[in-house]
């Protein structure tokens, strides 16, 4: 029984603001779950330390839910090099390379390729969905399209398969303040990505969890 269901948006390098959210604001325990909607990796400068701690989480016996954010699929993508490396480049994959301290992806040490690899595309729990964008509203299916999955957000959902769900999900970078303002207003998409990585930005700044059970915000 897990006694507190967290969720963390996009954390992006900023490993200083995730260990605090973790251990200061949430003090996480061993039987709360804690999901991550993705995007760890790319544009702040300490992706690798946020990986480890995720992976140090897991082994500590934490329940934590990594999922696949479109950064993470843009890296394995990488690899087969030509546009895939190029557009991850572009996204911010300098800045991971810096931080793993390595010249290119073939770099990589096999341990987090392992890990990006594992990565789930949605998590689903109770009357909760998660996912690190969004899901297909046009398909049978709208738990298959991978690209809908790690790319594309909606703000509200017709599916019959997502009937009576609430959707938790990251991807697009929104203000501390209009993230506050959907959950007051108790709606069924809730958007946790706070855009921690663009602290130049007003009203950004910011990595925030929610506790589900208390519809509580936390935020550093």
């Amino acid at each position: 029984m897990n006694e507190r269901i967290f969720a963390i948006g996009d954390i992006h390098g900023c490993f200083g603001s995730f260990r605090e959210l973790v251990e200061r604001k949430i003090e996480l325990k061993k039987n709360d779950k804690l999901v991550l909607l993705g995007d760890y990796i790319d544009r702040g400068v300490q992706s690798k330390d946020v990986i480890d701690y995720i992976i140090e989480l897991q082994n500590q016996g934490f329940d934590i839910i990594p999922l696949m954010g479109n950064h993470e699929s843009m890296l394995i993508d990488a690899f087969k090099g030509g546009q895939f490396l190029l557009l991850w480049m572009y996204n911010g994959g300098y800045a991971t390379l810096l931080s793993f301290e390595i010249n290119t992806i073939n770099e990589l040490d096999q341990t987090y390729i392992d890990f990006f690899k594992s990565l789930k595309l949605y998590y689903s729990f109770e009357d909760y969905l998660f996912v690190h964008a969004g899901f297909d509203n046009e398909a049978d299916d709208p738990f298959e399209n991978k690209f809908h999955l790690t790319w594309t957000s909606h703000t509200e959902y017709k599916h019959p398969a997502l009937a009576g769900k609430t959707i938790i999900h990251g991807h697009m970078a929104i203000t501390l303040a209009a993230c506050k303002e959907i959950i007051q207003r108790n709606s069924p998409v809730i958007n946790l990505d706070t855009g921690c990585v663009y602290s130049n930005m007003k009203g950004y700044g910011k990595l925030t969890a929610l506790e589900l059970n208390s519809m509580q915000l936390y935020f550093v």
